[in-house]
């Protein structure tokens, strides 16, 4: 069973996540070093609260749907909360109303 490592990259969908995974590769004539990726859906569970930003393991399994092939195995590591955050007791303000 295969697993990888990446990073959350939209979670639009109900119940699918997009994770992209980065990969360090060698040129095989000029041995130089670049950084390629590749975005992957797979399932998730909403126990496992998935946001963007988070790093994630996925793990290969049986195919869901025509691109799911994969499933989010656990979070590694928790993306920073968004500054934006709101205080529990504090009202929100409106937007200017524009005609």
């Amino acid at each position: 069973m295969r697993t990888l490592e990446g990073t959350i990259v939209s979670n639009r969908m109900v119940k699918t996540v997009v994770v992209r995974v980065d990969r360090l590769r060698r040129h095989p004539k000029y041995r130089k070093h670049y950084r390629t990726s590749r975005r992957f859906m797979a399932h998730a569970d909403e126990a496992l609260d998935c946001r963007v930003g988070d790093g994630v393991r996925i793990v290969e399994t049986r195919p869901r749907s025509r691109h799911k092939r994969w499933k989010v195995g656990e979070v590694i590591r928790r993306a920073p909360a968004a500054g934006g955050e709101q205080e529990a007791g504090g009202e929100a303000e409106e937007p200017d109303a524009r005609v």
